[in-house]
């Protein structure tokens, strides 16, 4: 797909769009009745979204509050995930490969969020360490 929008461009939007692929199979074969389901299918939506959203923002704060509404998205859907395995509709190993996803997600957005919030300069961006994992992402430049 080419890329013709500067969010197409972030790494934080592939990786978004990656679990959204990634996920819909989940979906497709969960119960219609359960409210997992559509909360699922509702915040792996919301991520894509808000970093498009986002990024379209011309003023930092602006741009920050919808990366940082993607990132709670990101969550909420790790959140899920670990609700489908409890109640064994899951396994964990497929919730494990798509937390994985959604950690490098929320890594690149918590970058992105220290980049136009001012907590780093642009100049010497640290990386940000994701959970404790010993993982980390490089913080992204906008348009790169």
């Amino acid at each position: 797909m080419p890329a013709q929008f500067d969010h197409e461009k972030l790494r934080a939007y592939q990786e978004a769009l990656r679990f959204a692929s990634w996920v819909e199979p989940v979906i497709e074969l969960l119960s219609g009745k359960l409210a997992v389901k559509d909360q699922l299918d509702r915040a792996s939506t919301s991520i894509v979204l808000n970093i498009a959203e986002g990024n379209g923002k011309r003023s930092h704060p602006d741009r920050c509050r919808y990366l940082d509404i993607a990132r709670g998205s990101a969550s909420e859907c790790a959140a899920c995930l670990d609700v489908l395995v409890v109640r064994q509709k899951l396994a964990e190993a497929v919730a494990v490969a798509g937390k994985e996803i959604l950690l490098g997600v929320v890594s690149l957005l918590a970058g992105l969020i220290a980049r136009f919030s001012g907590l780093v300069q642009e100049e010497a961006q640290a990386p940000y360490e994701a959970g404790g994992t010993g993982r980390t992402e490089k913080n992204e430049n906008e348009n790169d």
